[in-house]
């Protein structure tokens, strides 16, 4: 009992903070808790680099994360998301982690399922496990929810697209840093070198780790861009494994840099607010140097 009350006063605490640093009104708390939450934006990135095959120029790729479904964004809303995301028409389709808020509690699988299920990509859809995705006894629901929506679960293993000619690029996926038992080294090893890589980590700070290992590009979540931002402070809270690069493009390393691209998620979690850090969809371009 005594942790639930430290929780409650920390929660509240933390919400009073928020509402006083921003000098919310009720305007500006309708803001933050109803409508910059639903504010989607669709940022396209083009991905270049000398392995990506010629076959490959213009394919599209489109990275969802961090729904959070059962936490304040609810059935109706996601399948206006999956509508949306078919609209864009992308050839492959990942999935970064954290699709429900609290899986065991979440009492509408069977309507998410056929939703996931409509996302249609040519060149598959791809998902990696969030810390939520494990939490609440959540590791085997997320796995039957995504392999049931043919989605191909990517757990330090990794996966060839191959083009129309025969030439192959690679998608690897790493556990969560936070609640699983991420391994980079076992995930790359049917990994060919020479060869384009992107890895999926829902922990954008992984890319440290992955810069010194020859990967070129990696796609990550968790941060929600920080949920709640302050002009000139920026994010009030960011979570562990998304300290370095909270949110937007990063390049890391000197000679051969890793370029991280870290999606702000649809969701939110813990406080129902989003200020200067709207939900997003991220469609990448690729384009062969060949």
């Amino acid at each position: 009992m005594a942790d639930k009350i430290k929780r409650r006063t920390f929660l509240k605490s933390t919400l009073g903070t928020i509402l006083t640093v921003l000098g919310l009104s009720s305007g500006g708390y309708l803001y933050a808790n109803r409508i910059e939450p639903s504010l989607l934006e669709i940022n396209t990135l083009e991905i270049k680099h000398p392995l990506i095959p010629h076959s490959f120029n213009e394919i599209k790729v489109l990275q969802f994360s961090d729904t959070h479904l059962g936490f304040q964004y609810n059935v109706n809303q996601f399948s206006k998301l999956v509508n949306k995301m078919n609209e864009l028409e992308p050839d492959i389709i990942v999935f970064t982690g954290d699709l429900l808020d609290e899986p065991n509690k979440f009492n509408q699988i069977n309507q998410i399922i056929p939703l996931l299920a409509k996302l249609k990509p040519p060149l598959g859809k791809f998902s990696i496990y969030g810390n939520h995705d494990h939490g609440g006894y959540g590791s085997e629901i997320y796995r039957n929810i995504m392999e049931t929506a043919n989605f191909t679960i990517l757990l330090n293993d990794s996966k060839a697209i191959e083009g129309n000619d025969g030439s192959k690029i690679y998608l690897i996926g790493v556990d969560d840093r936070m609640l699983g038992k991420p391994d980079l080294a076992l995930a790359q090893q049917h990994v060919p070198d020479n060869v384009f890589k992107i890895l999926l980590s829902h922990a954008p700070d992984v890319a440290d780790e992955a810069s010194i290992l020859q990967i070129p590009w990696q796609l990550s979540g968790h941060s929600h861009g920080g949920q709640v931002q302050i002009p000139f402070i920026g994010a009030l809270i960011t979570p562990p494994f998304a300290q370095n690069y909270p949110e937007g493009y990063y390049s890391i390393g000197e000679n051969d840099p890793l370029s991280l691209y870290v999606n702000r998620g649809i969701g939110t979690t813990r406080l129902p607010f989003r200020f200067m850090a709207k939900p997003e969809l991220t469609l990448f371009t690729l384009k062969s140097e060949q």
